[in-house]
This record gives C-alpha cells, sequence and structure tokens, in this order.
C-alpha cells in the first residue's frame, strides 16, 4: 500500500467533499441515496455541512488522502438511534485505488470500525442487491448478511441488503 493518510473531514474541505461525492455518484450510482443532478444544485452551506460530519457528535467522515494530495476514498459512519447502534454509510474508493493490494477499502472500514466501537457492539450497512464488488468486500471483512432488506429509495424495485458486523473489544453504547 502506497502512503495514505486516513482523517476526518472538516467544514473547510467542503470543495474535496462536494468533488468526491460527485465522483462517487458518477461511478456507482446505485450505492447512494441520491442522484447525482440533485447533489449538483447544493450550495456551498450544504456541502460545509456534509464536510463538518467528521467532527460531530454520534457521527464521522473519513477520507483516504493519498501521497500527492488526491482524495481517493471515504467512509461515513453515523448512530440513528442507540437501540441500532453505528451505520455504515456513504462508502467509496476511486477505481484506481480499488483491490486488497491498495488498502484503501481496508484502511477506511479499519478507522470506521475504532469509531463504531465506542457507539455500540456492531455495525450495521445496507449495500445495493446489484453491487457485487462491495458484497464481496463486506463479506471478506466479516459482515453477514441478517436476512432483512429494504426497497433502494431510488427504485422500489430493487432491494438494498442489510449486513451486520460484530465489533472486537467494541463496548456497548
Amino acid at each position: 500500500m502506497d502512503e495514505l493518510t486516513i482523517r476526518t473531514t472538516t467544514e473547510d474541505d467542503w470543495r474535496e467533499v462536494r468533488a468526491l461525492r460527485l465522483a462517487m455518484l458518477e461511478d456507482t450510482p446505485i450505492a447512494y441515496g441520491e442522484h447525482r443532478a440533485d447533489a449538483e444544485q447544493y450550495d456551498e452551506d450544504e456541502w460545509r455541512s456534509r464536510g463538518r460530519r467528521g467532527q460531530a457528535p454520534g457521527s464521522t467522515s473519513l477520507v483516504a488522502i493519498d501521497a500527492s494530495g488526491e482524495w481517493v476514498g471515504m467512509m461515513n459512519g453515523y448512530v440513528p438511534d442507540a437501540t441500532t447502534g453505528p451505520l455504515l454509510v456513504g462508502v467509496y474508493v476511486a477505481p484506481g485505488h480499488r483491490g486488497r493490494d491498495a488498502g484503501v477499502a481496508d484502511a477506511l472500514l479499519d478507522a470506521v470500525e475504532r469509531w463504531a466501537a465506542g457507539h455500540g457492539t456492531t455495525l450495521r450497512l445496507h449495500v445495493h442487491e446489484d453491487n457485487p464488488r462491495a458484497l464481496a468486500f463486506y463479506e471478506r471483512r466479516g459482515f453477514v448478511r441478517t436476512g432483512h432488506t429494504e426497497p433502494y429509495g431510488l427504485d422500489p424495485t430493487r432491494s438494498e441488503i442489510e449486513m451486520v458486523e460484530q465489533l472486537d473489544g467494541a463496548s456497548p453504547a
């Protein structure tokens, strides 16, 4: 793995947050709950708000930055409520940085897991049924299917699969 910095986002990162989110929506539109055309319309305040998620209580927004300063990946987590525990959302790694050898997805997920362990004993996610690359990554990392699905928000004829991972050394929230 090349030199990589994993850190939380801040409000001042709004331009990079915007650029990476638009790239995410272009690359894998089924993986996220919004359309690129809608995201392109958001103003600076919305993007600043998204950048602040990295510092907000009950949430995290982590980015992977390569040695050249390029943002090459992102993962987010938040706690929707105390009964469900942390939820992994907004997962993306740029095409040239994917794969086990690159290590970007693993490094980001390691960081999200450390954050999540402070908020619960499990980490949950929902992944589109037509995203085999993501399903394989999550299964390799120890996530298991719960048997629950929910309609995909942008196309209710498709489903998102719920998966959960037991966090090592997690303390109850």
